[in-house]
């Protein structure tokens, strides 16, 4: 099995200032003011994939979005296609390789809408190398967005989430993990050693929140037909892979249950999944 390549590097933005993207729809905007919201979501890696999937869900349940992601045409088309969907919705070009970038992301979401329910850090990046041909490079960008960025949002935004907690006793964290961090597949042991400290960090958050009205959950799923999983898609094709849609169902589930309820870890397996591919 040779090492997979999860994503090609991609040019960097200038991530010292973030670019807010205020909607193109001026009658958008007109129509649901610059900053009234009921409830208050925070997506990373916004894009597309997953963290779009989870943005269109929380939207449709009546949350106003923040939607962030590197690569700005993207992120401005996706933001339109929510906009065009009835959806409140600002988009935030940032490299959450930086700590100011993440600080300002979360900054500009408390501007625009005034508080915070819901933080969603998917952004990831994975990248597949044998143990001999880790580069620092890349270990050091998986470890910068994969989980230092995560802890700084968190961070950043803990207070929101617990004045949010306080209010109505639902204020929610999700960490978007993988299965690579429970089942330590190889040429993937920096992704997967991300992905484990992920689900311990998440532990710790659920813990030292407990009783504040703030539920942290670590969201681990196998194979999801992404752009990121393109590299599997020879072995086990899209249809056979995990939907991104399933994982926003996750993230309802979590939101549907009463505040007494904790769920600090969600492993999410294709049927299909067997020792062949390491189980995911």
């Amino acid at each position: 099995m040779p090492a997979p390549e999860f994503l090609a590097e991609r040019p960097p933005v200038d991530a010292s200032e973030p670019r807010m993207i205020q909607l193109v729809c001026a009658w958008f905007l007109l129509a649901i003011g610059e900053s009234v919201a009921d409830r208050a979501a925070l997506i990373t890696g916004g894009s597309g994939g997953i963290g779009l999937a989870i943005a269109r869900r929380l939207g449709e349940s009546g949350y106003a979005l923040t939607i962030s992601g590197r690569q700005e045409q993207k992120l401005l088309k996706t933001a339109e296609r929510l906009a065009n969907e009835d959806l409140k919705v600002e988009a935030v070009v940032a490299d959450v390789t930086s700590e100011q970038a993440v600080v300002d992301l979360v900054a500009e979401h408390k501007r625009q809408w005034g508080r915070l329910d819901c933080l969603v850090n998917n952004a990831g990046i994975g990248i597949g190398q044998a143990l001999g041909e880790i580069q620092a490079k890349h270990l050091d960008r998986q470890l910068a967005v994969n989980l230092r960025a995560l802890v700084i949002a968190t961070r950043e935004s803990v207070e929101m989430l617990r004045q949010a907690g306080g209010e109505h006793g639902k204020a929610l964290i999700v960490n978007l993990a993988s299965i690579a961090g429970k089942q330590s597949p190889p040429w993937l042991s920096v992704y997967g050693a991300t992905k484990a400290a992920v689900l311990s960090y998440s532990r710790s958050t659920q813990k030292e929140l407990a009783g504040s009205g703030v539920c942290c959950t670590a969201i681990a799923p196998g194979f999801v037909a992404t752009d990121m999983t393109q590299f599997a898609q020879g072995e086990v094709a899209p249809e056979r892979m995990i939907q991104p849609e399933d994982i926003a169902e996750a993230v309802s589930f979590l939101l549907r249950l009463s505040p007494s309820c904790a769920i600090p870890e969600i492993v999410v397996s294709r049927s299909e999944a067997g020792p062949d591919i390491e189980g995911i």
